[in-house]
């Protein structure tokens, strides 16, 4: 495991961000304290787009099962019509 401080990782970051791609790991000093720590980001099972799309902030890992009271839930009824024709007007506005 590295170590670097502020000024070092912003003149090399590049060379920083290859070793952490490699699988280093990298601690961050301000004043030789220890501020934050760089690792390599890994993927547990999950394909790509998720990942990205978790790392983007626009999606979350799910935390747990659903209750089995959710799916007891009521539902509103939706003849299948009205679902194709709000489809199809939704896609031709567009």
């Amino acid at each position: 495991m590295r170590s670097t401080n502020i000024a070092d990782l912003r003149n090399h970051l590049t060379q920083y961000l290859q070793e952490v791609r490699a699988g280093e790991e990298i601690i961050v000093r301000d004043r030789q304290r220890p501020i934050a720590k760089i690792v390599p980001f890994s993927v547990d099972g999950q394909d790509a787009d998720d990942a990205a799309l978790i790392a983007a902030g626009l999606m979350r890992k799910g935390s747990g099962a659903v209750p089995p009271s959710f799916w007891k839930a009521r539902r509103s009824r939706v003849s299948l019509k009205a679902v194709v024709a709000a489809v199809t007007a939704d896609r031709d506005e567009v």
